[in-house]
């Protein structure tokens, strides 16, 4: 059974359309990345899903729970810009969060405790000042307290767009760790995130959900495979002796390789490599790539 389940959702301000008609569903225990770029409507669609805004028309329902109920109990929620009491320690912090979900005081502060070891905070960082701490150090600490009373379906909204690389790497880390334990809804704009992570896509374009589905799924329906190319000599010269090959479909030359697409990768290696070999071509690199998610969220928003 699905987790949750979204009929027709809409938001509208004022005369400005957000969240367009959107359908969506999905199961327990995966990590689902909502993608597209910024203004397409993705935080719009996760607050209203937190329960931060009222959606103009459409439901949402959560398993075990009647339509259009309070599901903020079973919902953890990060912003994007999560906000912090700087003079608050972290481990003061995640007690104070777990008492505002309903937690006892020494239930609090036994989770409090079991999450810090979990985000990797030291016990003599978890009583240093929120203020001292590094910005992956923050985003943990805002992980930490969204899943302090153990929801069952974590929201986060653009997670690691703002962090250093070393950031970034720490709360990836933890966002694999915790796939383990609930499903995760993250949004993004960096895909190369979505790609490394997540087990489901929803690809966002001005308010609509224009595609859908595994990566696995998305990569069989848009798969354009690539062979990249370099030579010894001019790439101009064998540019055009390749575009003359039935099986090719489009070629440029980039960042000194001639990138080459085909529908058929299979025939086109074969072609290529046959050309290649009977005039002698001077060839130093040849790979295939896969299609990258870029490239398949470019051919949908551009369909």
């Amino acid at each position: 059974m699905a987790l949750i389940k979204v009929n027709n959702l809409s938001k509208r301000y004022g005369n400005k359309t957000a969240v367009n008609n959107v359908n969506f569903d999905f199961e327990r225990g995966k990590c689902i990345a909502l993608i597209g770029p910024n203004g397409a409507g993705k935080t719009t669609i996760l607050r209203t899903l937190s329960g931060l805004l009222k959606p103009t028309s459409g439901t949402i329902q959560f398993a075990d729970e009647k339509e259009n109920s309070d599901i903020r109990p079973h919902i953890g929620y990060l912003p994007q810009y999560p906000s912090f009491y700087g003079w608050m320690t972290g481990r003061e912090f995640l007690i104070f969060s777990g008492e505002l979900a309903y937690l006892s005081k020494d239930e609090a502060k036994k989770r409090a405790d079991e999450l810090l070891k979990k985000i990797g905070i030291s016990e003599g960082a978890s009583n240093e000042r929120i203020s001292r701490y590094s910005g992956g150090m923050k985003q943990r600490l805002g992980i930490a307290q969204a899943i302090i009373h153990r929801p069952k379906l974590l929201i986060l909204d653009e997670p690691v767009s703002s962090l250093d690389p070393i950031g970034r790497r720490e709360v990836m880390t933890l966002m694999e760790e915790l796939k383990n334990e609930m499903t995760i809804l993250f949004s993004t704009h960096i895909l190369s995130d979505a790609d490394e992570i997540s087990d489901e896509l929803l690809l966002l374009h001005n308010g609509e959900i224009v595609e859908s589905g595994s990566m696995d799924e998305l990569r069989a329906k848009y798969q354009t495979s690539k062979i990249e190319l370099a030579f010894e000599n001019d790439l101009e010269e064998y540019k055009e002796k390749i575009d003359q090959l039935n099986i090719v479909s489009d070629s440029m030359i980039e960042r000194g390789l001639l990138h080459v697409t085909a529908s058929d990768i299979s025939q086109a290696r074969k072609a290529i490599l046959e050309t290649a070999s009977q005039e002698d071509w001077p060839l130093t690199t040849f790979t295939i790539n896969r299609a990258s998610l870029e490239d398949m969220f470019m051919k949908v928003v551009n369909k």
